[in-house]
């Protein structure tokens, strides 16, 4: 056959044609005089084969190249257009012939179609190599550009020049596909239908009819996919929309949701997997869209209504369907990522409402954690962790979190958080390896960014780490660092600014302590006692009492508080030390018992004690006029070595009255030779608590206010709803205000002439700079 010879001439020995052919035109460069007939007699017979696919000889071929050649160039006129307008009476002819023979074979009109397109197609290719000097010689050259194409007037566009490749397709459109269209089109929606219906069908005859409509147009670069579009995509898809809104009423007759979604996905993929085999790549998108409308959008109704038993149920592979269909339909999965969020929020708030017993900061914490864990699983491995999902997950979340049983009480949740990582972070924790605390704090940070009250949580977290750093009984130092690291990344460095600070004075402090020993024993000077000390810097710590208790410190103490004042004095000149006893700790060494105890005392408790020292009995009077301590302090600390049978009251009086007598308890034993005596205020009141939230207010209208005032600084004038939304957006990171709250630090700073009311408008307020 010729298509075999020629593609291997034209793929193997083209470069050996061109150059034999240059070679001949070389020889007679000279345009001369050509017999047209003659020599267009052998390019026709030779244009016969090539078109048919027939046998050609290699020289022959060649020699027509020169036929062409020397009709392009003839003298005394090139006969180029002779030329042309013969070829295409030619291919006329040939394809009003085909159509014949096609037309007549409408039982087998496919298979025949595709037959002679095939042939005719790949003649056409051969054909518009064999013109190629015409094509660039002539044809090119008469063509007319874009710019006449888009802007001339009165250019006839019947008379517009072809190449013979792109002229043969054409004529193939015109004569062939024009009067066939509709036969053509018809049997091929028959023919996939038979194969929507699982008949047998010829998959490349009809991948080969339907290319054609787009391979006729390849040299049309602007309307490539027209001609597919209009003749045969358009009644395509009509069609495909017909069946299968008949193949959806015929599947939801007597079925399940269940079944309907099984069988829908399979049909979605097997119509998927159809248009690849038939269709031009453009298409495939549309036939998809078309099908999920017919199987999806028109049936939300149905589909919508069982998202609510299948979220509850926890169906997850009805739900992983259910997900896959809806998500191809505009506003599918609305209903659906509501139904997720409301499950969710139910789950968590129950989990939260069951919590009883003392570790109400744990079980929270942990029911929270494991909430979010199973959907946030659920959502990656069966919602494909749609982004959807995953903000209604984070909605729930943070209405839980956020939840508060009584309205007009505060939300205990960021108290809870701070006193989980505070039972984290204590050295006491047992059962649990370094990694496993560090897991269990990440895990917190998940908890922490659902919080809308985040300064509630950085005032009870500050206190409790200043607790755990002066008590010196954090479980590691750098534990603490990565805490305050983590909450950086979340909230930004202003929030952990102060947290930073105080983690950095303990480690300043270390290196106080160490030059004041180098100091003490330049100045030869002894201290008798082993003494550690913590400076502290007043703006960054949340220490608590703002009026303690006096004390006269106790003599074995003196000099050295004596000494360290006169150091800090020496290397920090207008530094003031504020002396913080209510925060110390110390420890002392037992000499009077059969058994020898190291017990950890408070100062106030150390300062009572110690008078014991110098006197076997003391009274409560005699014991306050030596520390000067107040009566209800010393109560506290009294009775607390009095509970521990340190102290023995002579008198049994349940209470301490100033004329009670007391002494040391001679016959005291303990299993542990190492102990502490803990203080009876240690345990958090409700009233700390309440003080905590109150400071919190007051931090809260502090920062509205500069929140304000540098809004109205960049602003100069501002509406008061505008300022409104600005001042929430700005706060939001830490806390979300309310407006009267608001409304009143603008009343304030009006008072305080930072901002005043516009005298334009009764709603505007300006900088007064």
């Amino acid at each position: 056959m010729y298509v075999e010879r020629n593609k291997n001439l034209h793929q193997k020995h083209f470069a050996q044609q061109a150059s034999f052919w240059a070679q001949k035109i070389t020889m007679s460069l000279k345009p001369r005089r050509v017999d047209f007939s003659e020599t267009w007699g052998k390019i026709l017979a030779t244009v016969r084969g090539v078109i048919t696919l027939s046998k050609v000889p290699r020289p022959t071929w060649n020699d027509r190249f020169s036929d062409v050649y020397a009709l392009c160039v003839a003298y005394p006129e090139p006969l180029a257009e002779q030329l042309y307008n013969e070829t295409k009476n030619f291919l006329e002819q040939h394809v009003q012939s085909l159509y014949k023979i096609v037309n007549s074979s409408l039982d087998n009109l496919l298979a025949t179609y595709h037959a002679y397109w095939q042939e005719y197609s790949k003649g056409a290719e051969y054909m518009n190599q064999l013109y190629g000097y015409l094509n660039s010689q002539y044809i090119r050259k008469q063509k007319l550009s874009d710019a006449d194409l888009a802007y001339g007037h009165g250019i006839d566009l019947d008379e517009q020049l072809m190449e013979i490749g792109e002229l043969a397709l054409d004529i193939w459109r015109r004569l062939m596909i024009e009067p066939l269209k509709g036969n053509l089109v018809q049997q091929l929606l028959q023919e996939i239908e038979k194969d929507r219906e699982g008949e047998q069908t010829n998959q490349a005859i009809l991948h080969g009819v339907i290319n054609s409509f787009v391979h006729v147009e390849e040299y049309n670069k602007k309307g490539l996919l027209k001609l597919y579009q209009d003749l045969f995509e358009k009644r395509f898809l009509e069609e495909t929309g017909r069946y299968y809104r008949k193949e959806a009423g015929r599947y939801l007759t007597g079925t399940t949701c269940s079944e309907y979604m099984e069988k829908v996905i399979q049909r979605l993929s097997d119509e998927e997997m159809r248009s690849r085999k038939f269709l031009h790549p453009s298409s495939y998108d549309k036939v998809t869209h078309e099908c999920q409308q017919r199987f999806v959008a028109d049936h939300l109704r149905f589909l919508h209504g069982e998202c609510h038993d299948m979220v509850r149920k926890d169906r997850r592979e009805d739900m992983r369907r259910m997900y896959t269909l809806l998500r191809t339909v505009h506003n599918g999965l609305m209903l659906m990522v509501q139904e997720v969020e409301d499950h969710i929020k139910e789950t968590g708030l129950d989990a939260i409402s069951n919590i009883t017993g003392d570790n109400l900061p744990t079980q929270f914490v942990e029911s929270v954690l494991e909430v979010h864990s199973r959907f946030s699983h659920m959502i990656q491995k069966t919602l494909s962790g749609d982004q959807q999902f995953i903000c209604a997950l984070d909605k729930a979340c943070s209405s839980i979190v956020n939840s508060r049983q009584d309205q007009r009480s505060p939300c205990k949740s960021p108290e809870w958080l701070a006193k989980y990582c505070d039972m984290l972070l204590k050295r006491s924790t047992k059962g649990m390896s370094e990694s496993e605390v560090d897991d269990k704090l990440s895990a917190s940070i998940t908890v922490f960014k659902y919080l809308d009250d985040k300064d509630v949580y950085q005032k009870f977290y500050s206190k409790m780490l200043a607790k755990r750093l002066i008590q010196g009984n954090s479980v590691s130092m750098d534990a603490e660092e990565a805490m305050i690291n983590r909450l950086k990344q979340a909230c930004g460095y202003e929030f952990t600014n102060k947290l930073h600070r105080m983690y950095t004075d303990i480690n300043v402090s270390a290196e106080h302590n160490k030059k004041f020993n180098e100091w003490m024993r330049e100045n030869k000077e002894e201290l008798g006692i082993h003494f550690n000390i913590y400076v502290l810097q007043a703006g960054a710590w949340p220490l608590g009492l703002t009026n303690p208790s006096p004390l006269n410190i106790p003599q074995e103490l003196e000099k050295s508080v004596k000494m360290f004042d006169m150091f800090y004095k020496e290397r920090f000149n207008g530094r003031k030390l504020t002396w913080l006893h209510q925060l110390c700790n110390g420890e002392v060494r037992t000499c009077f018992l059969k058994k020898s105890y190291i017990i950890t005392l408070s100062m106030y408790q150390m300062a009572v004690l110690l008078l014991f020292n110098g006197s076997d009995k003391l009274t409560m009077a005699e014991i306050q006029s030596s520390t000067q301590m107040a009566e209800g302090e010393l109560g506290k600390n009294v009775q607390s070595l009095v509970d521990a049978k340190l102290l023995i009251n002579l008198d049994g009086k349940e209470q301490l009255t100033p004329n009670v007598v007391l002494t040391v308890n001679v016959e005291y034993t303990n299993k542990r030779t190492k102990f502490k005596i803990p203080a009876l205020y240690q345990k958090e009141t409700v009233q700390e608590v309440e003080q905590a939230h109150k400071a919190v207010d007051e931090d809260r209208k502090l920062y509205l206010q500069a929140a304000i005032v540098r809004i109205m600084k960049a602003r100069k004038a501002l509406k008061h709803n505008t300022l409104i939304q600005e001042v929430i957006s700005q706060s939001r990171a830490r806390f979300n205000p309310s407006i009267s709250m608001i409304k009143r630090c603008i009343e304030q700073l009006i008072n305080k002439e930072y901002i005043a009311r516009s005298n334009d408008a009764a709603d505007e307020y300006t900088y007064i700079a």
